[in-house]
């Protein structure tokens, strides 16, 4: 049982390399740096790798300003009562978007301009961008009726 020990003791090759560096030879210290260079590297390599884990789980969290015991008649009295504060606003947007083109016209005429075949011009392209609009919503709830119907059929 004498040999494993020996085999794998480093006493004898820690000797022998300090007799070996020890020797006025011309090229130890670049064999030396050499010799390191492979594992220096591969320490260097190995400290600067960024190794990312795995993100932590995003938590769910549920509304809760509404109270979930609320009656569908309130549910209805509020969806009013947004409607009624959304219809509000579109009014007021409207009001100020003819302020607005009043204002236009005030300084189009003081400008010399033609205001009334401006005012054509522009009333004729809200027109057409209506019209392309309701024939885009037509479009698209006859597709979502067709569609419809195309997954009733295959339901049953």
């Amino acid at each position: 049982m004498r040999i494993l020990p020996s085999r794998f003791n480093p006493a004898g090759g820690i000797a022998d390399f300090w007799n070996e560096i020890r020797r006025p030879h011309p090229y130890r210290w670049p064999i030396l740096i050499v010799s390191i260079l492979p594992a220096a590297l591969m320490i260097w390599w190995g400290v600067n790798s960024t190794q990312y884990g795995e993100p932590e789980r995003p938590t769910i969290e549920y509304i809760t300003t509404l109270d979930p015991a609320r009656s569908e008649a309130e549910i209805q009295a509020e969806i009013r009562a947004n409607q009624e504060i959304k219809e509000l606003r579109a009014a007021e947007e409207a009001r100020i978007a003819e302020e607005k083109r009043r204002i236009y016209k005030e300084l189009g005429r003081a400008s010399g301009m033609d205001v009334e075949a401006i005012e054509r011009k522009a009333a004729a392209e809200r027109a057409a961008e209506k019209a392309a609009a309701d024939k885009r919503r037509a479009e698209a709830e006859a597709a979502a009726k067709a569609k419809a119907v195309a997954s009733e059929s295959a339901g049953q």
